[in-house]
Formats: C-alpha cells, sequence, structure tokens
C-alpha cells in the first residue's frame, strides 16, 4: 500500500533551495551547495537504511532515533569527520527552523529531535601555515618567463599579501582594484554576498598592477584577473591544483621546508594572518582584514602564533642554556535524488 503524505518535506525542502536561501537569505553558491550535499547524503541513507524513498519522506518520519542513526551512520559508513557530522546537523537545523515556521504540526517533530542532538566534540584539526622562509621559497619556484608562471606568481604573492579566500581571488575583478603611490585598496567579495575593502602593501601592488597591464585589461573593470587555461574566470579547483603543484615542489627542492603533512590554499590565508599577529598587527585589526564575523575566529590564529613563539623560545633555550649530561626526553544512485538537490 502506498504511504499517505502526512506532510510537506519535499515540497519545503524544495523551496527552501529555490528560493529562501538564494533569494530571502542571500546565501553564496557555495554555501547553497553544500547544504545541497548533506541533504543528499540524509536522502541516500533514508533510501538505503529505511527503504524510504525521496518523494515518501515525511517529517514525522525524522524521529530522534533515525537522525542519530544517520549522524552514526556518516561516521562509521561514510567516514565523515567529526566536523562534517556536526556541520550535517547544523544544515538540519537551520532547515528545521525554517520548516517549523511554515508547518508547525509537521515539523515539531523533526525539530524537536534536532534540539536534542549535542556538537560533537572532535580532535581539532592541526592548521597548517608557512614560515617566512618557505614562502620566499613558493614565491620563487613559478617560472615568470612563461605566461602561467607570471600568473601563478602573481597569484601567491597577491593571496600572501591579502589573506583572500579562494573564491575570493575568483571573483576579482580589474574594477576592485585602485592603485595608489603607496599602496592599492582591494574590494573583496566575502561569505555571505559581503563586501570588505583591504590595502596591499606597495611591493604587492606593483606585482599586481604590472600582471594586469601585462595581460592588457587595465581597462576593461570587469574582467577577472584571474583566469585559467581555458575560462576567463578561474575556479576554486585551479588554484588547488596550483597551490598542490608549487608545495610539491618545493618538499622535493627543499626537504628541509614545508614540513606539513599537507597544505592548502587556505594555508596561505593562515599563514597571512599569523605573520601579521606576530608583527604586532592587533588582533581586531586582523579580523577586519580577514573579514571574519567574530572575533573568536581569528583569535585561533594567535594561538598558532603563541606556538610559533614558544617553539623560538625553546630553540633558544636548547642552543644557550646549560643542560643536564644525560635525558631520556626526545624531543546511493542518482534516481532516488530530486532534481532540486542535484
Amino acid at each position: 500500500m502506498k504511504r499517505k503524505k502526512e506532510s510537506s518535506f519535499l515540497s519545503l525542502l524544495e523551496s527552501y533551495f529555490g528560493t529562501y536561501l538564494p533569494t530571502a537569505k542571500g546565501l553564496s553558491h557555495a554555501t547553497i551547495k553544500s547544504y545541497k550535499t548533506a541533504f543528499r547524503v540524509l536522502l541516500e541513507f533514508m533510501y538505503s537504511e529505511k527503504g524510504i524513498n525521496a518523494s515518501e519522506i515525511r517529517f514525522e518520519d525524522l524521529t530522534l532515533k533515525v537522525i542519530s542513526e544517520f549522524l552514526d551512520w556518516l561516521e562509521t559508513e561514510r567516514k565523515c569527520s567529526v566536523s562534517t557530522r556536526n556541520h550535517r546537523v547544523s544544515v538540519l537545523n537551520a532547515f528545521s527552523v525554517y520548516a517549523q515556521n511554515r508547518n508547525f504540526e509537521a515539523a515539531s517533530v523533526f525539530r524537536t529531535s534536532l534540539l536534542k542532538i549535542p556538537r560533537k566534540k572532535g580532535i581539532a584539526a592541526k592548521r597548517s601555515f608557512f614560515t617566512r622562509e618557505e614562502i620566499k621559497l613558493l614565491l620563487s619556484l613559478p617560472d615568470a618567463k612563461t605566461a602561467i608562471g607570471k600568473r601563478d606568481r602573481v597569484l601567491l604573492c597577491f593571496m600572501y599579501a591579502s589573506g583572500a579566500r579562494s573564491q575570493e581571488v575568483c571573483e576579482l575583478t580589474v574594477g576592485d582594484v585602485t592603485f595608489f603611490n603607496d599602496k592599492a585598496t582591494v574590494k573583496l567579495l566575502g561569505k555571505g554576498r559581503k563586501v570588505r575593502t583591504i590595502s596591499i602593501p606597495a611591493d604587492a601592488a606593483g606585482i599586481l598592477k604590472g600582471y594586469i597591464r601585462y595581460r592588457k585589461i587595465q581597462e576593461k573593470y570587469d574582467r577577472h584577473i584571474f583566469s585559467s587555461q581555458t575560462h576567463e574566470k578561474m575556479t576554486v579547483s585551479c588554484i588547488e591544483e596550483i597551490f598542490f603543484k608549487y608545495v610539491e615542489n618545493g618538499k622535493a627542492e627543499h626537504p628541509e621546508h614545508f614540513r606539513e603533512k599537507s597544505y592548502t590554499p587556505h594555508s596561505m590565508r593562515h599563514t597571512t594572518a599569523t605573520h601579521m599577529l606576530e608583527a604586532g598587527v592587533p588582533l581586531i585589526v586582523v579580523k577586519n582584514f580577514l573579514g571574519h564575523a567574530s572575533v573568536q575566529t581569528t583569535q585561533i590564529y594567535a594561538e598558532i602564533s603563541q606556538r610559533t613563539a614558544d617553539r623560538e623560545l625553546k630553540a633558544w633555550n636548547d642552543r644557550w642554556f646549560l643542560k643536564k649530561e644525560e635525558s631520556s626526553a626526545k624531543d546511493s544512485e542518482n534516481s532516488m535524488i530530486p532534481d532540486f538537490l542535484t
């Protein structure tokens, strides 16, 4: 017997993604994409583990027991990290608020169940960043005699000077940059479509200005500054490939450096923040420069900076102070997913 639809789970979900998130909330494409991924995985779980097709899911099906099983399944079967698990819970929570405001009776069980699920604590991931020497080496690796090498060198230099996120770099156009004698101001489109304006120093500004002239786009204000070999606008995945390429080259040519297990484009943003704090730039200034919504986010970099200071102090202590002569110390299938979630 066909299950009776007692709620409008799927119809509310469709309006949530089709209208509410992009229009009412104004969320970025990347954020909406991550939300869609969370629900695709939930629908996969409901289909493969509970035998319920997406079109048949009711809010009443999403009990505390089912949601808890889903989260356990994420970690055991999908091998998701604790942070990914917590992100999935946050996404479901956001939708539950939307759903309850529009269909209180149907969505109340779903909302109540989510409120009983605590945020799970996990081991904090280590944030990798480059030392000053590694930055110098990294910027020297691209071959500036070639068009690709010139672009890559300017890209790496700009990301270090600005602390910009990868998506912010992709969106950057000629019209977003204003050059002065001693600096350049850059308008960045950040998370939540928030715009902030930052300044980059004269040396970095000169390199960026020279590249724009090299490309002959200085009067074309709507052109993107960084392009791939096939598209006028660079993608985040392209930036990731560039980073991987030069970090691997750096490890091969300078094995005494680049000792972290992995580096991502976001490592450059970590590096900018850490180096600014080590140079004595006030925390609130770094917060505004990076576009953080909360100073607590910026505080993480202050902790990294303190660890760096501790390491330097230890090296000084080991070198100049007497040591004991003896020491023991050592250093599912696509057919089940609705079109609006693909």
